[in-house]
């Protein structure tokens, strides 16, 4: 049987890219962190990583072994967490990636009110608004804004995540506001660097429309700075832009035949198997947090 620790140590390393970031996690010393490794080497008789004086990366083997400690961590997991009863505590540690807006705006903020209900959890928050391949960067739990695409995933719709046009008063006064889905050509629309069309619901069927402008962008963030300075009309989402309608920093956009399509705040499991303490409470807290936000 091989060592549980061991194998954790390799999946932290997999995931830090260096022994010395893969035992900060695992709260080992460096020279304990080594032993490990070579030890499990020794055992298997190949070797798992390859050292230098900076980083380490997988062998050949040490990827090829990689899935299956993954897989024995779960199952080692879900053993515990059935002893333990499901009204176990939350512990260990949980790595969550989300958006930077949604990190910013709502997860972050609830995270730290979380670890203090849960002195026993560690949380690695990942935030990118690319999609990040959540199985193979050994990440527990997933928040995005959108139809899980994956059907290999575990996907929880916790709340809508509804949609709106807006501008700054600044561009409205200088260009005037669209009134119909088609006076969209003829505005700076601010998009994603990837996603040049937005879609609407007008009546009964769903639209997709090109839109286009002088500034795109790889980040929500940058797209919705770029419409509080003006620069033209932005799709965004209501959770995000909502204190700034508030304040007046922004104005919503109607259009009279059509209403953006709304999107769905999905928490996404990279595995069916029985879901850990730490991931099922945080979820359901940030359930919670959206119902009220909503």
């Amino acid at each position: 049987m091989l060592d549980l620790s061991a194998l954790a140590l390799l999946v932290e390393i997999a995931t830090a890219g260096s022994l010395a970031a893969a035992a900060r996690r695992l709260r080992l010393s460096p020279m304990a962190a080594s032993r490990l490794l070579a030890g499990l080497e020794r055992e298997l008789g190949v070797r798992l990583a390859h050292r230098t004086t900076r980083a380490l990366s997988l062998t050949e083997e040490g990827a090829a072994l990689l899935p299956h400690a993954r897989t024995m961590m779960e199952e080692h997991a879900a053993a515990l967490a059935s002893v333990r009863g499901s009204d176990a505590g939350a512990h260990g540690l949980l790595r969550v990636t989300t958006s930077f807006a949604f990190g910013r705006r709502v997860l972050a903020p609830l995270t730290a009110q979380f670890m203090l209900a849960n002195p026993k959890v560690q949380v690695d928050l990942q935030l990118t608004d690319g999609v990040m391949d959540i199985v193979a960067e050994g990440i527990d739990l997933a928040i995005r804004i959108a139809a899980p695409a994956d059907s290999g995933l575990v996907g929880r719709r916790l709340q809508d995540s509804p949609r709106v046009l807006v501008a700054a008063p600044a561009y409205v006064e200088r260009r005037g506001a669209p009134e119909v889905l088609a006076d969209l050509r003829d505005h700076d629309c601010l998009t994603m660097s990837s996603a040049a069309h937005w879609s609407f619901s007008g009546g009964r069927e769903m639209r997709r429309v090109r839109v286009a402008g002088r500034f795109t962008a790889n980040s929500i963030d940058a797209i919705h700075e770029a419409c509080r300075g003006g620069l033209g009309i932005a799709l965004l989402s209501l959770w995000n832009v909502g204190p700034d309608l508030e304040a007046g920093l922004l104005r919503q956009v109607r259009l009279a035949d059509a209403v953006p399509e709304p999107l769905g705040i999905w928490a996404v499991y990279p595995t069916r198997r029985m879901v850990p303490a730490k991931v099922r409470l945080f979820v359901e807290a940030l359930a919670a947090r959206l119902k009220a936000m909503a």
